[in-house]
């Protein structure tokens, strides 16, 4: 559960830099408001519908970790396509690049989370996730409006490629785990 909640860290992180400044961004690269929304919509159906389909695979899937993993490299590439963008195209392929890593991982990730599970507290041990989800986006979002403002935003794209790296990183431990 530690490998779970250290790797979902990263990715809290990496993310919450840029949720409060995102319209900013897209409006940066000739967007505007419609195409913040509709960007995001890309992210949401495209996880939503593939989430839908992928996750009564999943229940059918020895190693899960596999998946979390695969769904945490999508999303480092997404993290890592920010970077290119340059117009508000760009944008929709990187959203929907998330909504896949999402709709992979996020399945794999509950279920793999929730056998860990100790009887009794499942409450309490959802709570530290969702707790920390919190948290970690609340600070992730002052430290990313702060150094986007004070550098830019290629400087937050850097931050959150390396950090979802790092969070990659602590997930594929999951791979050395199962095998003990």
């Amino acid at each position: 559960m530690k490998i779970l909640l250290m790797g979902s860290f990263f990715f809290m992180f990496a993310g919450g830099m840029f949720g409060p400044i995102y319209a900013v961004f897209v409006e940066n690269i000739g967007g505007d408001l419609l195409t913040a929304g509709s960007a995001y919509a890309a992210f949401s159906i495209s996880a939503g519908v593939l989430m839908f389909f992928i996750s009564r695979w999943e229940d059918h899937v020895k190693h899960q970790e596999k998946l979390i993993i695969l769904g945490y490299g999508l999303s480092c590439v997404g993290f890592l396509g920010y970077l290119l963008i340059q117009n508000p195209i760009h944008l929709f392929i990187v959203q929907i690049i998330f909504g896949i890593g999402e709709a992979v991982n996020s399945p794999a990730y509950d279920g793999m989370y929730s056998r860990l599970l100790e009887r009794g507290k499942f409450a309490s041990e959802w709570g530290m996730w969702e707790s920390m989800q919190y948290i970690v986006i609340s600070v992730a979002a002052l430290v990313g409006g702060y150094l986007a403002s004070a550098f830019g935003f290629k400087l937050i794209f850097v931050l959150m490629f390396i950090l979802s790296l790092f969070g990659l990183t602590t997930a594929s431990a999951l791979l050395k785990m199962k095998r003990m």
